[in-house]
C-alpha cells in the first residue's frame, strides 16, 4: 500500500489546498490513502473525518507539532489533550513525546535534517522517536539522504510523505506498507514493526 503520511490543507496556516482537491489528486496518482497532518492541532482535520470517498481509499488523521527542537509528526492521538501547555508554538519536545505516548500515539521527527526548521544533529540526543521521516517531498535529495543514514544509525523505521502544500506535490513521496492498512491502529502497528519504508514515486 502507498500512503502519503504528511499532507496539509487550507486548515493549516501556510496552505491553500482544498481537502477534496487533495483527495482527488491522491487518487489520480494511484495512492491507496493519505494522512492529514495539519499544523498544531488534531482537531483542525475534523472537517475530513467523515468524508465518504467510497471504495478502499484510506483517509487518516495525524498532526504536525512545532517543538523547541523542530517539528514532530504525530499519529494515533484522538484529540488535542496531548497539548498541556495550551499554546501553539515551540512546545517542549520531551513533554510532547511523553504525552503522545501516554495516548498510545507515535512520534516521528518531520524533515529531521533539513537545513532549516528541523532537529538537526539534536536528533541523536532525543529518546522516544518511533520512526524517522527519511523521505520528505519538500526536502532536497541530500537532506533526505542524511535522514536515511540517521534512521539506519538509530535503527528506526523509515516513513515518507510529500509535505504537500500545493496540489502538484501530493503523492510525490509516500510510505510503502508491506501489509494492508485499514485503520490508524494498523498503521501504527506496522510502523512499529518496521513493515514500511519511505519511497519516491
Amino acid at each position: 500500500m502507498l500512503i502519503d503520511l504528511h499532507c496539509h490543507t487550507k486548515y493549516s496556516y501556510d496552505c491553500y489546498l482544498e481537502p477534496l482537491d487533495l483527495i482527488k489528486r491522491a487518487k489520480e496518482v494511484n495512492l491507496d490513502g493519505i494522512c492529514i497532518t495539519e499544523h498544531y492541532s488534531f482537531t483542525l482535520s475534523r472537517h475530513i473525518a467523515n468524508v465518504d470517498q467510497g471504495g478502499d481509499f484510506l483517509i487518516l488523521r495525524g498532526l504536525e507539532i512545532s517543538t523547541n527542537m523542530g517539528h514532530l509528526l504525530v499519529y494515533g492521538v484522538k484529540d488535542d489533550s496531548w497539548n498541556t501547555w495550551s499554546k501553539d508554538n515551540y512546545l517542549d519536545i520531551f513533554g510532547v513525546i511523553r504525552n503522545v505516548h501516554l495516548q498510545g500515539g507515535i512520534c516521528v521527527p518531520a524533515h529531521p535534517l533539513r537545513e532549516w526548521n528541523s532537529l538537526g544533529d539534536a536528533i541523536f540526543n532525543v529518546d522516544g522517536f518511533d520512526a524517522f521521516e527519511t523521505h520528505n517531498g519538500s526536502n532536497s535529495l541530500d537532506e533526505n539522504q542524511k535522514a536515511i543514514r540517521a534512521a539506519y544509525s538509530l535503527k528506526l523505521p523509515s516513513i515518507g510523505g510529500s509535505d504537500c502544500h500545493r496540489i502538484e506535490q501530493v503523492g510525490s513521496v509516500v510510505t510503502e506498507f508491506l501489509n494492508p492498512i485499514k485503520t490508524m491502529d494498523d498503521m501504527i502497528r506496522e510502523i512499529r514493526k518496521g513493515n514500511c519504508r519511505g519511497l519516491y514515486i
